[in-house]
């Protein structure tokens, strides 16, 4: 410490140590000293002389500095101090400026005294800047300093991450974009800086905003990571924290930010967007009843947020990403809420001036919100509409000029691309809509193009441009027109009151506006042309325009006149004898020259006013005086220019060409055209073809699957009746080996009754033969019905294979009929042996007396006796059986309803096919030979094409298989 204090001066005697002296021992010891206690202390001293030996101690101690951030990290007291004193020489705040402009002062020697001269406040200004940066440059020469600097923003202690932001800032703003190169490689930079945003100790997390400003400007790629950082949740939770539109100097700077991210970056657009993060700008606009009282922090954070939803839906933007976030603003009631903003009292004129043109971009080219926007009323008594409010202001030159170019700007984005409101403000100019008791639209804009005002008159003939642009139909329309000029003396046209005020030597504003209007309602309206070439004084006064040679300010004037006229050459449909093409363009070569003529035409594009137009839609311009072009009117120029100097310069035998060109090609245009439309009736043809040839496969298909279930239900019926034959077959075999002599008298009774079983069974035999005969009689019917229907349809392949497949079944059915009736003999066949036994059986008991023999019958009885229970047995078997065979033949009884329904759609199927062919048969006459094409074109796909001869050849084949296999 005794060191330290002879350092700083506090010896009594003794020379006093200069500031780089005293400077030089510190660093001294801070790189010599052991004690980390002394080391604090000499960084604590460099700290206190950093401000007034700024130049001293950036030269002398920031390596050492930079040494003890990366020394000493155990310690936050002398990190503090360290980062601290860096902050104080690379920082150019203007505060920290004004204490150094006190001291900044050079002594000069005055008659053997000093005197202090100050240095002038902008040298000093400029020397503390260039310092700043090179002291920046000298940091950031070694990445590791940045990156070093990121790692101890992660320090919770606040004297350690307080004085790192505010460094770290400092650095971003002398020498940003390197040190966001080196965040941006640093891994996991930048989301150290976003943990900044959740710091609970406000003043860290504020400096963090401002230093996510600095971050953030011009880095798309910073950009894109701060966002998906969740930058946009933290920073709108912070601002409804705050107070939104009524908060401080914090809301300002989540404004700010917000703003960084979102201009010019449409991906971070897109997913706000997505996020839904529009919907939560609403509450911002929430304004009270009671306006009074507006704070300038309160303004200053609407403007903010009004240019925050500009961003989103700035005609710079990509045409779509627009659209939807236009779309997303009305259906939360976002641009509701401005409209109410537009229309409150006590508003702001700068505040008010925002809004409109802030909803002026949200409505721009929107149908929806231009037609909300256009049923939104004026709280006054009568309710007026918010347009004809806006045109008030407009028009009255009393109104401030930022605000009347906003209006006129809300105006042109309201008939951006609205045809149906083109419609509605023309149509308050016509005779039959004029409503005498309340202002229109169109009686404002009529006031404000002929006042004396020249704003007035070039605001309202740009607003009627408007109204007029990429639209012949209210060009022809506003034709209709008739003004009445005073007492007494007939109406005339709005074109000839036009024409009336350019002739009579207006101011060049006014002279400007009126020549874009009648440019743009002449452009591409031949009518319109014709209009303005019948008056015979306007084209010797435009030639009378062009050739004088007139001063500076009247060139542009020359150079509308010449558009003007040329444009009346381009549209001119030579319907007046005395003013056709070619005579307008002798009267240019006789009078003005066609050089002289294209070079007063160049003028326009020329100007200096033009460029700065040209760029935006918004018209801003500095003073009144410079309000001469239109955005939508430059385009206009830019594409009319090429094609009127080639008019200009074009002969009469090349227009002769031109039109020959212009009417082969709508001759081949026509002819295409019917072309196109043979091949779509061919197309729509070829296609209903289709879908018949698909409707009749699923029906196909259909009676296959029909088919199939029946054949696998008769393959069951088959194997039902085979095991009841070999059931019946084994009742034969007993009953034959029986010895019918030694059955006495109970025998007989039990094959009384196995016979009545047979017989019962018998009959129901004789039920199902008789069923099966009905549906062999349904199936023939059926099959005679199909013939009729394959014969006369177009389709013979695929009846055809129904038809064998229907003989098939019929085939199957017979066999199986045979086999029935095979069983019903052999059953008769047991019948008759069972009674021969029995009358054997009674003859050999009354004959029979030996008793030998009557064991021997007793014997055989037992047996007999068992046989019999066997019997039974089966008889009970073949009951269940022939219950299944009854469900059975039910189930077949069913399927066989369901193939007579078929078969009668089938019939209604055919007769419609039939109708149809009638008619196809007509069409197929004029038809064939693209048939016959389009036959080629799938085979020469490898699609698989059957003609009538393979058709024919197929069947005749598949008749002879069959012959074949009747003779086997």
């Amino acid at each position: 410490m005794n060191v330290i204090r002879g350092v700083i001066g506090w010896q009594a005697a003794g020379p006093q140590p200069s500031g780089a002296e005293t400077i030089q021992k510190l660093c001294d010891r801070v790189a010599s000293s052991t004690l980390l206690e002394d080391r604090r202390d000499a960084v604590r001293a460099l700290k206190s002389l950093s401000k007034k030996y700024r130049m001293e101690v950036g030269t002398q101690a920031m390596d050492h500095l930079i040494n003890v951030l990366q020394t000493d990290r155990s310690d936050s007291e002398i990190l503090g101090y360290a980062l601290d004193t860096l902050y104080n020489i690379i920082c150019n705040d203007e505060e920290e400026e004004q204490d150094e402009s006190e001291d900044a002062v050079t002594p000069v020697l005055v008659s053997g005294k000093h005197k202090n001269i100050p240095i002038p406040d902008e040298n000093a200004q400029k020397q503390a800047d260039d310092l700043g940066a090179q002291f920046t440059e000298t940091f950031i020469q070694d990445s590791e300093h940045v990156t070093l600097l990121l790692t101890l923003l992660e320090e919770f202690d606040f004297h350690v991450r307080w004085p790192g932001v505010k460094l770290l800032t400092a650095l971003l703003k002398n020498q940003g974009v390197q040190v966001q190169g080196i965040i941006l490689v640093s891994p996991m930079g930048v989301s150290r800086l976003m943990d900044l945003l959740a710091d609970s100790r406000e003043v860290i997390r504020n400096d963090g905003l401002l230093l996510l400003q600095q971050l953030t400007k011009s880095n798309a790629a910073i950009q894109k990571i701060v966002a998906f950082e969740n930058a946009f949740e933290r920073l709108l939770d912070i601002i409804t924290e705050e107070g939104s539109s009524d908060g401080g100097i914090v809301v300002e700077d989540c404004l700010l930010l917000l703003l960084n991210l979102l201009k010019n970056n449409s991906s971070n657009q897109n997913f706000f967007k997505e996020g839904s993060y529009i919907q939560r700008m609403k509450p911002w606009f929430e304004v009270g009843d009671d306006n009074s009282g507006w704070s300038a922090q309160k303004v200053t954070n609407l403007h903010l947020m009004l240019q925050l939803v500009r961003v989103m839906v700035s005609p710079v933007n990509s045409p779509g990403a627009t659209a939807s976030c236009q779309k997303s603003m009305y259906q939360c009631g976002l641009l509701q809420q401005l409209c109410t903003i537009l229309m409150a009292t006590g508003v702001p004129a700068d505040i008010l001036t925002e809004t409109i043109n802030t909803v002026s971009e949200v409505i721009r080219g929107s149908q929806v919100n231009q037609d909300y926007f256009a049923s939104v009323n004026a709280p006054s008594n009568p309710p007026r509409p918010a347009i004809v409010v806006l045109l008030m202001s407009m028009v009255n030159e009393r109104q401030p000029f930022v605000l009347r170019c906003a209006v006129l700007y809300c105006f042109q984005c309201f008939l951006y691309k609205n045809q149906k409101g083109q419609s509605e403000i023309v149509a308050t100019l016509l005779p039959s809509t004029i409503d005498a008791n309340s202002i229109s639209a169109g009686q404002l804009l009529c006031g404000g193009l002929f006042s004396a005002d020249s704003l007035s008159n070039w605001c309202a003939a740009v607003a009627l441009a408007h109204a007029l642009q990429d639209n012949l139909t209210q060009k022809e329309q506003l034709l209709r027109v008739q003004l009445a000029t005073s007492l007494g003396k007939p109406p005339v046209s709005l074109l000839q009151q036009c024409t009336n005020i350019l002739s009579q030597g207006s101011k060049v504003q006014t002279r400007v506006g009126l020549l874009m209007l009648l440019c743009t309602w002449i452009n591409n309206c031949p009518i319109a042309v014709t209009h303005f070439l019948h008056n015979q004084e306007n084209v010797p006064f435009l030639t009378a325009q062009i050739s004088e040679n007139l001063g500076e300010d009247e060139r542009l004037v020359q150079g509308l006149c010449a558009l003007l006229l040329g444009i009346c050459i381009y549209y001119n449909d030579n319907s007046l004898e005395n003013y056709t093409k070619e005579k307008l363009k002798q009267l240019i070569e006789k009078r003005i020259g066609k050089e002289n003529f294209v070079e007063k035409l160049g003028f326009i594009t020329k100007h200096e006013l033009y460029s700065r137009a040209a760029q935006k839609p918004q018209p801003v311009f500095p003073s009144p005086e410079q309000m001469l072009f239109d955005h939508e009117f430059t385009k206009l120029v830019k594409e009319l220019e090429g094609m009127i100097t080639k008019a200009v310069h074009k002969s009469s035998e090349e227009e002769k060409k031109e039109e020959e060109v212009k009417k082969t090609l709508e001759q081949h245009d026509n002819i295409v055209t019917q072309y196109k439309e043979l091949i779509r009736e061919q197309d729509a043809q070829i296609q209903q073809l289709k879908e018949q040839v698909s409707s009749m496969s699923s029906q196909n298909e259909q009676m296959q699957t029909t088919l199939t279930q029946q054949l696998s239900q008769i393959q069951q019926h088959k194997d039902q009746y085979n095991i009841l034959k070999l059931k019946l077959g084994k009742e034969n075999q007993s009953n034959s080996q029986g010895d019918g002599s030694q059955i006495n008298g109970l025998q007989t009774e039990e094959l009384t009754q196995l016979r009545e079983e047979v017989e019962e069974l018998r009959k129901q035999h004789s039920l199902l033969q008789t069923q099966l005969s009905e549906k062999d009689t349904l199936i023939n019917t059926l099959r005679s019905e199909t013939m009729q229907a394959v014969e006369g349809s177009a389709e013979g392949s695929d009846n055809t294979e129904l038809l064998k497949e229907l003989e098939a079944l019929r085939n199957q059915i017979q066999s199986q009929s045979a086999e029935i009736n095979q069983m019903k003999a052999e059953r008769q066949e047991l019948l008759r042996r069972a009674e021969a036994g029995s009358s054997d059986a009674v003859s050999g008991s009354d004959g029979s007396l030996d008793a030998a023999k009557m064991a021997e019958l007793d014997s055989r009885l037992a047996a007999q006796t068992a046989e019999t229970e066997r019997l039974k047995e089966e008889a009970k078997s073949s009951s269940e059986t022939r219950a299944d065979l009854e469900q059975q033949l039910a189930s077949a009884t069913s399927t066989v309803a369901i193939l007579q329904t078929e078969k009668s759609k089938l019939q209604t199927e055919v007769q419609e096919s039939k109708k149809e062919q009638d008619d196809l048969l007509m069409l197929l006459a004029d038809q064939d030979q693209k048939i016959h094409s389009l036959k080629q074109r799938l085979k020469d796909l490898g699609e698989t094409v059957d003609d009538e001869d393979d058709l024919d050849a197929r069947d005749q084949t598949d008749d002879d298989e069959e012959d074949d296999e009747d003779e086997d």
